[in-house]
């Protein structure tokens, strides 16, 4: 099992990444209260539609019978505060990659 954080910044972003080497496109986009993330394949074809940036569970959990190969998962650096804010991502809280 690996771990890895996504570097991410405190603005809307659309970004290629490759993750257990299949190619993908990630959009994140801040909407009025929350994070959202979109993963599509590399064609734009999605994966996973607005997925909202929260603590304490696997972000593509719901997606485990695609079999991926690996997981989301949202940490803050600070203490009572679960998910990210507006302008906090990639600062204070982050998204990380669990591959198998």
């Amino acid at each position: 099992m690996s771990i890895s954080e996504i570097p991410l910044s405190a603005d809307n972003q659309n970004f290629a990444i490759t993750i257990a080497g299949t190619a993908y496109r990630m959009r994140l986009v801040w909407r009025d209260s929350f994070w959202c993330l979109d993963l599509l394949n590399s064609d734009q074809t999605p994966v996973a539609l607005s997925l909202p940036l929260v603590a304490g569970s696997n972000l593509l959990g719901q997606y485990a019978y695609l079999n991926l190969g690996f997981s989301l998962f949202v940490n803050s650096d600070i203490a009572g505060q679960e998910n990210p804010t507006k302008t906090d991502l990639g600062f204070y809280s982050h998204l990380y990659i669990v591959t198998e």
